[in-house]
């Protein structure tokens, strides 16, 4: 595990490693090696003996975006991994404060180009900078304020302090009725977020982005041990359990894909967060 103790990512993965220990009679232990935005746990996971012992919990940050943002990870995100299979997607919300004159996102919108590069937006990750990035490529022109993470964001949020806010539905469900939620990123409505419509639904054509999880290994890793993994995943990824224990949280569904699905479309996820990062000229910190 690449993300520290308590992280949306660890807690999804301490809960997956407690399936799969059920599904297959042994022990999976989850180890947190956080740091250096979960490139020294990745890198530390990329040079393990490919025997099936030793698993991480990819995500969209460490083999999608840090590949663009770091000059050496330690890694090589393609070549160092075989992907398993997904397990959530981690959809973003865009919400603003309460005191805020605005209630939908097209009121927002309306609002950020009366006054281009005026209206604050509250930037708690990497991603919700690429979220950000989304919005200004679509003529809303916020401008962004990073904070150190979800609670300080939402602190100043709540606040008054910052008007906007771009975080996951994760974060963001923790303040629901005190922070007015305009959208949601994914293709379709979440059913953790009831009434709050799509990006795309409110006028934004085509905005879909979310950060993910997504179970892999060491490259090299026997096909066999590589297929049972997959197999006892889908299982449980299937079961009325695990959707709820997803949702509840604020994750998303992930399709359901094969490994070799799987490796593809992370070649074309990478594609896109790298065209993005350069446009934006986004750099580590």
């Amino acid at each position: 595990m690449a993300y520290p103790p308590g992280q949306s990512t660890d807690i999804a993965t301490r809960y997956f490693a407690n399936k799969l220990s059920q599904a297959m009679g042994q022990s999976f232990v989850v180890e947190n090696k956080a740091g250096a935005s979960g490139n020294i746990g990745t890198a530390l996971a990329a040079k393990a003996t490919p025997d099936g012992y030793t698993l991480i919990m990819g995500a969209s940050g460490t083999h999608a975006m840090n590949p663009f943002l770091f000059e050496n990870t330690g890694f090589d995100a393609e070549k160092d991994f075989d992907a398993i299979t997904m397990t959530a997607l981690i959809p973003f919300a865009i919400s603003v404060g309460p005191t805020v004159p605005v209630n939908t996102l097209p009121e927002l919108v309306a609002l950020v180009r009366s006054k281009p590069n005026k209206v604050d937006v509250a930037i708690p990750s990497v991603t919700g900078q690429l979220v950000l990035e989304m919005l200004k490529a679509r003529d809303v022109p916020l401008f962004g304020v990073k904070h150190k993470g979800s609670a300080d964001s939402m602190t100043n949020v709540l606040g008054g302090h910052v008007p906007v806010l771009v975080d996951t539905v994760a974060a963001t469900r923790t303040q629901l009725g005190k922070i007015k939620v305009l959208a949601v990123t994914t293709e379709t409505p979440m059913e953790s977020m009831p009434g709050i419509k799509t990006a795309s639904e409110q006028g934004l054509a085509n905005f879909n982005i979310a950060a993910w999880n997504a179970l892999m290994a060491p490259k090299g890793v026997p096909p066999e041990i590589r297929a049972k993994l997959h197999a006892e995943m889908t299982k449980i990824l299937a079961t009325p359990e695990t959707k709820k224990a997803m949702q509840d949280p604020g994750f998303a569904p992930a399709p359901t894909r094969t490994p070799a699905e799987l490796t593809a479309w992370l070649a074309e996820e990478r594609r896109s967060y790298a065209q993005i990062i350069k446009t934006a000229k986004m750099k580590a910190e």
